[in-house]
């Protein structure tokens, strides 16, 4: 059969030459490579090393253009291992007679050391880089235990009324894109700041009282928050009622009875990248406001005042405000709050948060659940005559008038505003009496004021002036 073939072979190479057609002489090779025995001698030599060369150059062209390199692996053995035939026939047994058998078998014995090498070689890379993590996370855990043991001695020593806000290696404090950030807030950074302590409650109440009498409840339930505290910590509030209520004034006016420095932010131009601060990547690079509250205010429990919460812009953009402020009004974030221009964490679990509100309906969930809501009632006409002490006393401190005014408006039970007790019995020029006043002066002056406040718009009801006061004589 051997030898057929090869004749065959032959008669096909010569009718290719005859008829010019090159598909007949590759299919005589095609016999040829079929028909072949194992070379033994010199006698086939030739017939070999012709097929030889036609599989090598298949084989290359066909390695370029084939995506499977399975199907490459085994035609690239059997090519080699046809054209090591004629040296390596000691490697086969007597048994192996056709050279396509034994191409294989000898293709096979060639690749083996290589695939082991490439086994190896791919070991080696896997090991390397796994040392290489290896070695990367223990000098990552070595800084991490060299700047724990750095800031961990000053924490046991904060008293209870003091805080560390925030904390800052030395290289980060000498840290260049840092410079203009921590510049202006150097005296809050590494610093035990103190906490406003509370001040006596019934004289809060007193004075919210007299300034605010139709908000009675409101001031009762905030201050029952400082009920056995010793500095001034209020769970985040949020009042809402009508506008024009005083809402706004009563908490500026909170804080700044109760001793604490007031921060106060327009929501309706605040934004989550505004108010949570911005990275330090840009060039416009901010900390948060409560940080920017505290470092204005010198101690770690100011009062930020969120004014018109429902007014905050809804876009996502660059964050909502909404979104941004529960980080800050949970416990368990905003005593490690991280800042994106300091890129540490932050301690704010003393800052106050009172936020105000016309309506609760464009409020997501999530802020009312994290506020106390109170409704703030609006003062109405039955409220001017306990209003007007109050009034006037401002009236008398903003305008520099004679302190006489304060005590000519008083509450019908005879109480005087703290103002009042502050600046002492009026006094009268010298060589002239107390200055008197009849009944019936009285009287006219409350109406001539309650005229005045009727005639201004409901939504202002504290009066811009007053009824001139008459003349001091002798004779009076």
């Amino acid at each position: 059969m051997d030898h057929a073939g090869l004749l065959l072979a032959s008669e096909l190479d010569r009718l290719a030459v005859s008829e010019d057609r090159t598909d007949l002489r590759s299919l005589a090779d095609c016999v040829r490579l079929l028909s072949l025995p194992v070379p033994t001698d010199i006698c086939h030599f030739g017939e070999h090393r012709r097929a030889a060369k036609s599989l090598l150059i298949a084989f290359v062209g066909f390695a370029r253009s084939c995506d499977d390199e399975e199907l490459c692996s085994d035609l690239e053995r059997f090519c080699f291992g046809w054209a090591a035939l004629p040296t390596c026939g000691h490697l086969l047994s007597r048994y192996d007679q056709s050279a396509a058998y034994a191409a294989d078998i000898v293709g096979a014995q060639m690749a083996e050391h290589r695939v082991e090498a490439a086994k190896a070689s791919v070991w080696k890379l896997v090991k390397d880089r796994a040392k290489q993590k290896e070695e990367k996370q223990a000098e990552q855990r070595k800084k991490a235990n060299d700047v724990e043991s750095q800031t961990a001695a000053p924490r046991v020593a904060v008293p209870e009324d003091r805080l560390v806000v925030a904390r800052l290696t030395d290289e980060e404090m000498k840290n260049i894109k840092l410079k203009d950030i921590i510049g202006p807030l150097k005296s809050v950074i590494n610093v035990t700041l103190p906490l406003v302590k509370s001040p006596p409650l019934h004289q809060v109440r007193e004075i919210l009282m007299f300034e605010f009498p139709y908000a009675l409840d409101v001031i009762d339930f905030v201050l029952a928050d400082l009920v056995g505290r010793a500095t001034v910590r209020l769970r985040p509030l949020l009042l809402v009622g009508d506008p024009g209520g005083g809402k706004t004034r009563f908490a500026r006016r909170l804080g700044e009875v109760l001793g604490v420095s007031v921060w106060r932010t327009d929501a309706s131009r605040s934004d989550g990248a505004v108010f949570a601060g911005t990275d330090r990547r840009w060039y416009s690079a901010e900390p948060c406001h409560p940080f920017l509250a505290i470092g204005r205010a010198k101690h770690a429990n100011p009062l930020v005042l969120l004014d018109e919460l429902e007014k905050a812009g809804t876009r996502s953009d660059y964050g909502r405000l909404w979104d941004c402020l529960l980080g800050f009004l949970e416990p368990e974030t905003n005593a490690r709050y991280p800042d994106p221009a300091l890129q540490i964490t932050l301690d704010l679990s003393q800052v106050n948060y009172i936020a105000t509100a016309n309506s609760l309906d464009p409020l997501p969930s999530p802020i009312r659940d994290r506020f106390r809501v109170i409704t703030f009632p609006k003062p109405t006409a039955n409220d001017l005559d306990a209003l007007l002490p109050a009034v006037t006393a401002d009236l008398v401190g903003e305008r520099g008038l004679d302190n006489r005014w304060v005590t000519r408006w008083h509450r019908a039970n005879g109480r005087r505003h703290p103002l009042a007790r502050r600046l002492g019995p009026p006094t009268a020029p010298a060589g002239r009496g107390h200055p008197t006043r009849t009944r019936s002066s009285r009287r006219q002056e409350l109406n001539e004021t309650k005229i005045i406040m009727n005639d201004r718009p409901h939504h202002a009801w504290l009066p811009s002036r007053l009824p001139r006061p008459p003349a001091i004589t002798a004779d009076c």
